[in-house]
């Protein structure tokens, strides 16, 4: 990764935030990037780390001014192909305290994805802002899409409600002769012996 270039585009994102609209696109391949592909939803790319810098800086330069980071953020996301909307995504974590409700549309567009990268990159710590309902079926979404529910942020915060939803979810897997995901069973009580009285 060439840091020496990162740095000087985080200085010039810092003095005139519109740059970030052109720097963004192109850091993967000016910048650095991880050899190869990968389709694993949680996998830590090169790229992704020089796009949070680039965000980062955003975030700085725009500290005082939440309307205007919320449309650059809008702007790179809406503009992007798949891998710069996620490295935003995995970003908006960084901005919490700067964008505070602005960009959860962001989150919500990515949730009606089929994509589990995207997917997985929502569910980060911005996702905790998503209320009860909302939060309850991104994980469910999880699991539809085969995102491992070790990268959802705050699976503290299931209730019984959510283990209900994932209790139909594997009921209908399982009425579909189809396997349950071992994320969704550890939602579920553990099965019990029972004995047939005589």
């Amino acid at each position: 990764m060439n840091e020496k270039l990162l740095a000087q585009w985080c200085a010039e994102i810092e003095a005139d935030p519109t740059k970030i609209g052109s720097l963004f696109p192109a850091a993967a391949r000016e910048v650095g990037r991880t050899p190869g592909t990968s389709a694993e939803p949680g996998a830590e790319r090169v790229e992704d780390g020089v796009r949070l810098r680039l965000l980062v800086a955003l975030g700085g330069a725009l500290a005082g001014d939440p309307d205007t980071l919320s449309t650059e953020v809008h702007d790179l996301y809406r503009f992007g192909d798949a891998d710069e909307r996620r490295a935003v995504l995995l970003g908006l974590g960084d901005l919490d305290d700067a964008l505070g409700d602005r960009a959860l549309d962001l989150v919500h567009d990515a949730l009606r994805t089929n994509d589990p990268r995207l997917v997985a990159a929502a569910l980060g710590t911005y996702a905790l802002r998503l209320d009860d309902a909302a939060w309850r079926q991104a994980v469910l979404k999880c699991l539809f899409v085969g995102v491992p529910l070790r990268l959802v942020a705050g699976l503290e915060r299931a209730d019984d409600e959510l283990r209900r939803m994932v209790a139909d979810y594997a009921a209908e897997r399982r009425a579909a002769g189809r396997e349950v995901p071992a994320d969704a069973l550890s939602f579920l009580p553990a099965p019990t012996q029972t004995t047939r009285e005589s």
